[in-house]
Parts: structure tokens; sequence; C-alpha cells
């Protein structure tokens, strides 16, 4: 109801001042005059998508702007609905009438109080909007007084959904509290589904830009990369899809990719049409309530992100990217971050924005320059999130005394010391199967006696939380110990894992350091420094794979960082994928044109030895990709290159037709 000294949320004057002033309450929670909204389908101040439009006409009965005093005042209902006394949920819009009764907007139709009989300035109707959707609606709420009127034709659908709807399936839009979570399984079929699946299941939300610039070429590679995941998906896993231009709004809700689930996916991702602006926080913020509308949860849940372009709503007016990311996503009391994965489509979209996103919730970001390679990208992705084994992993390092703790090299991961230097912590959280996360801890070791052969420095644990289980489980690994012998041997050499582990660490601290000097404008410093850390290879490890693969990469991004010109085009973008790569740990690829060096993806499976490779990748991919994400990303290479050849043989018949 509104209050005294409201304001309307679209001409800003006051609500409820006059005693017998109407108001109307949105399902985004906005107080408007009535006559400021009616016939609106989206909000004026949030641009929200409404379930219900409303309409308010001045009443033929009544000269205007003269109230009629009501016949049989009575209290305010300010708890339930005057008509079907049901109380107002949250998301449910309402109408306050001039004599201050408060209904459910569906409750209502016509010009006279259905509780007092007082006649409104107002003639108060409303229908369902229907947008262009693959579920049927919820039966309309009853009203015991006033009889439902007919809803008028459909209004136009949203301008980036395709003309038309496939006249096989209704096309309507469940709404109500529950409308983020439609087709959630019995908790009977979910465990079956997930005991014949043999893996955590997933519940994932894809977040696609569908802005003018994603028109033609663009959204026609993102919907085969689209059907791609569909089809990688188990019964058990869930996935909805959120589109977003100027407006964002729910394709799918989370739907079991049962067969019947993944038709209804491809379908409404067949359907999308691009036009308009680009708004991220909106599309982000579809995304938020799709999870936190959860009834049921799956034990892995993840975001996907794409865009092609900068943020108009936002980062053109601040560049606080962190803002884009709605507060339920990020890790708050009681609950850890949802990871967004974000992706860079094209060399037109906004780097900073995406890679910050990806940071702020655990996520990584991929480039994907080539666009024709956006299945590959969206195929490692999808291969890590569909093998997640761990959650809330937490290494735990104690020394013997007296060594103690200087500092604990761990990139993006939380890292604690106590006070007194003792022990250290760091928090891991989300693995995949056959991942692995190395951490390069500095210690200070007391000088050693004469008769000290071994120094015991410190007992390491793990605690983490099974997915498949979701039991808890508790792991020690072994002491840790340093041999002190009192002379050397001459053959001795030092532990070529922790001087892998140091070069890594020093090259991911040069990328960050040479993305500065490039934001600062100086170029040719940001060069230098990335082939410093080239010259800066232990001798001993030039043979190590993983080294050869990290030095190309460090040659190929100071080709990139070198002028204005390289780094605006695909130099910020491909310096951020690597350095969100490394510093996590975890593969992310910069798929680039023309690239002269860079990790080079290894051709897909059943490939004659020595091919060629079909994609240039980039990004560490090939130190951090596990087996998992390396079968997923073959798979999709295969299958784009059938599809390639299949499109050729297609056009030779035609022409050979001719």
């Amino acid at each position: 109801m509104a209050s005294v000294g409201q304001c309307c949320a679209a001409c800003y004057g006051s609500v409820g001042r006059l005693e017998l002033e109407a108001a109307f309450t949105s399902e985004c929670a906005h107080t408007f005059h009535p006559l400021c909204v009616s016939g609106a389908h989206t909000c004026p101040s949030c641009s929200a998508f409404w379930h219900f439009t409303p309409t308010f006409q001045p009443s033929p009965l009544l000269p205007q702007p003269a109230r009629m005093p009501p016949l049989h005042p009575g209290p305010a209902s300010r708890s339930a609905c005057g008509v079907c006394k049901c109380a107002f949920g949250y998301g449910a819009p309402t109408f306050t009438s001039e004599c201050q009764h408060r209904f459910h907007l569906a409750c209502v139709t016509g010009s006279a109080c259905p509780v007092c009989n007082a006649r409104w300035a107002y003639r108060v109707s409303s229908h369902p909007y229907f947008h262009p959707y693959l579920y049927p609606p919820p039966p309309p709420m009853p009203s015991p007084l006033i009889p439902p009127m007919p809803s008028p034709l459909m209004p136009p659908m949203p301008t980036f959904l395709s003309p038309f709807v496939d006249q096989t399936l209704p096309a309507y839009l469940p709404h109500g509290a529950d409308a983020y979570d439609d087709d959630e399984p019995a908790p009977g079929a979910a465990t079956a589904a997930a005991e014949a699946q043999t893996r955590t299941p997933l519940d994932l939300v894809t977040v696609l830009d569908v802005s003018g610039s994603m028109a033609g070429r663009k959204i026609a590679l993102l919907k085969k990369a689209m059907e791609f995941v569909v089809d990688q998906l188990g019964p058990a896993d869930r996935l909805s899809v959120v589109a977003f231009s100027t407006y964002a709004y729910r394709v799918i809700p989370l739907t079991c990719m049962s067969d019947a689930g993944k038709a209804k996916a491809k379908l409404a991702v067949q359907l999308l049409n691009a036009d308009g602006g680009t708004n991220i926080l909106k599309g982000l913020t579809e995304a938020a309530k799709v999870l936190v509308g959860r009834r049921h949860k799956n034990a892995v849940a993840s975001v996907i992100l794409l865009s092609d372009g900068q943020d108009t709503f936002v980062s053109g007016y601040s560049k606080n990217y962190r803002a884009l990311v709605p507060g339920s996503l990020l890790s708050g009391a009681g609950h850890r971050s949802t990871p967004i994965h974000t992706f860079g489509f094209g060399g037109d979209h906004d780097s900073s924005a995406m890679h910050t996103i990806a940071e702020e919730t655990g996520g990584t970001f991929s480039f994907i320059e080539d666009e024709t390679v956006v299945q590959d990208s969206f195929a490692q992705c999808i291969g890590g999130l569909l093998s997640v084994v761990v959650q809330e992993a937490l290494i735990t390092m104690k020394c013997v005394h007296p060594v103690r703790v200087r500092a604990v090299k761990s990139g993006r991961y939380d890292s604690s010391i106590d006070a007194y230097a003792r022990s250290a912590s760091v928090d891991v959280g989300e693995l995949y199967a056959d991942e692995e996360r190395r951490f390069l801890l500095l210690v200070d070791v007391p000088k050693a006696g004469d008769a000290d052969e071994v120094t015991q420095l410190m007992k390491v644990t793990c605690t983490y939380r099974d997915t498949a289980t979701a039991q808890v489980m508790d792991v020690a690994g072994e002491d840790v110990a340093v041999q002190r012998p009192v002379e050397v041997a001459k053959d001795q050499q030092p532990s070529m894992e922790v001087a892998w582990e140091k070069f890594r660490v020093e090259a991911t601290e040069d990328i960050a350091a040479a993305r500065a000097a490039a934001e600062r404008g100086e170029y040719a410093e940001a060069a230098r420094i990335l082939d410093r850390g080239q010259e800066a290879l232990v001798p001993a490890l030039a043979d190590d794979a993983r080294c050869k693969a990290l030095v190309e990469e460090l040659r190929e991004l100071s080709t990139r960082v070198a002028s204005q010109r390289e780094y605006e085009k695909s130099g910020r973008a491909c310096i951020l994928t690597g350095h969100s790569s490394h510093a996590q740990q975890r593969a992310a690829s910069a798929f680039v044109a023309g690239a002269g060096g860079g990790y080079r993806c290894p051709p897909p499976p059943g490939a004659a030895p020595g091919a060629a490779p079909s994609v240039l990748g980039f990004g560490a991919a090939g130190v951090y990709a596990t087996p998992a994400m390396q079968v997923m990303a073959g798979a999709s290479r295969q299958l784009r290159e059938q599809q390639q050849q299949a499109t050729l043989k297609r056009k030779s018949g035609s022409n050979g037709g001719n």
C-alpha cells in the first residue's frame, strides 16, 4: 500500500499524499500513479518485464479529477487481498483503491470496490502478458465476486525474439513465485536420473547477449554452440537460458535435460533474435533470480555469460565493474559465490568488465576473437563443469617449531597466515576431476645444528566436501621435511617441480605487471616485462613441455602489447585471459585469429599423428586443461569440422548440378 511521502517511480510525483488517492504496486515492488503505468508491459523504473499488464482508464461515471467519497468506507487491508482473502506474496502486483482497500491486480475488474461498493475514478483491468514461451500458464486466480474478463490479443513480442512461435507448442509464460523453477523433477525422479548419470548433476544458467551487434553470423554460431551444450547435458542436469539486450528475460526456466527438455531448450534458443543495446547487469540479475528461486538445488551450480559489446547501461558511466554482479552471486554470509564463466565474443567486447565479473565470482574469462570457434570455447568450459568432484576444499599447513611461514603464493585463491606465522591455509574451493593446485610456500627455517641431518618443516592437511556423497572428508598429507647434510653431493639437483612453480608464479606476476604498464600507455615497457620473463627461464627447465608452452605464451603476449593498436584490438583481452588462467590454474582460452605463437590445441580425436591442429588456441589451455575438458573440446572440433565438410559437399554438389 502506498504510504504518505512515497514517490511515483515513473513521474516522481507524490503518491499517497491525498487521502483518497489510488496507487499501483508492481511485481518488482515499485509504486506508481495508475495513469503513469496504464498499458505498460515493463517497469518504467527498472525495465523488468511484468507478467500482468495493468490498465487504468478514467471512469466515465465520474468527472475528473473529482473523487466520490466511499459509500461504505472500511479499514484498509494491509495483509490480505479484499477479494480472494489471500496474503500478498512477493512479486504479486497490487492495486490500492481510493477507498484504501488493497487487491491483487488479477482479482479486480471494473470501477467499483468489491468490498465497500465505492465508485473509483478509474476502470481497472489487467491481463497476463504472454511472453513467447514454451510452457502453459498456471490457472487464473479465482475471484468470487467478479467474473474474469476475457484476455485481449497477445501484445507484440520483445524485439530480441523471432516473430513466430512453433504452433505445436503453447506460447505462454508462467507467473508467480515459482516461475523460476518450473520444470522441477519430483525428488524420486531427480534421484533416479542422478544415479543413472553416475556423476554430480549440474544447474547451469547461460546468459546470452542478443543485442543488435550479435545479428547475422554471430547469433547463428551462438545457436549452434548452445545446441552442442544442450546435447552434452544429462537427464539430471538442469539448464536455464537468459537472453539480454536492452532488457533481459528468461527464455526457459531450469529444465531437466531429458529428451523432451532438450527439445524445448533447442527450440527456445532457435527463437532468439538480435536487437537492442547491451545491459549485462539485467542479464545477470535475471540469472540470479533463477538460482535464488530454486526449490531443489543440484550440488553444482554455475553461470556462463557471453557478450560481444560494451555495456551501455553501467560501464559507460562508471568503471566499477563489480557493480554488474548481483549480490546473491557474490560471496556473502553463509554462502559462497556462484562462478560466472565469461566469454568475450569478437573484438569489440568489454574485456575489463568480463574479466572483473569472472574474478569476483571465481569463474574464468575466455576471449573468442575467432568467432567460428565459440562452440569449442563453450565445450572446454562445459567439460570442466560436468566433472566437479570436490567443493569447499581447504588446505592447512601447520609448522613444526620453530619454522615460520613468511608468505603464500596462492594466486587468486584466498590465503591466510596466523598471527604467529605458525600456520597458513589456502581456500581452494571447487575442483574438477584430475585438476591439480600448486602453491608456493616461503618459510623461514632455523640454522641447522651439527647433528641435524633432517629438519621437519610442517604437517599438511586438507578438508573438502565430496560432491557425489555430500560428505566432508579429511585427508592428511605426508609430513614435509628437508634433508640438511653437512656436505651436498655434487650431482644434487634442486626440485624441478619447485623450480617450475617458481617460474610459473613469476610469469603470472609479470603478466599482471605488463597489463598495468599497458594501461598506463607504456606499451614498450609492457613488452619488455614479458620478454624479461622469457629470459628468466631456468636452463634446467628448458626442455620441460609446460615451460615451453608458457614461454610461447609470453612471447605471444609481448607482440600484442607492443603498441596501442595491438593492445586495444586484442592485447588487453589476451593478457586478461592469460592472467585469469594462471591465477586460478584452470584452463581459459583465447581463440585468436592469426596468432604467431601461443599454445596450439591438440588435434581432434582420430586425427593422424602429426596432423596440424584444427584450432589455434591460446591461454595455457594445454597446461591446465583436464582430460574431460580436452575430450569435450576435441568432440566439439570434430563435430564442427564434420559440419563444415558436409556444407562443402552440398555446395560442390549444387555447383556440379548447375
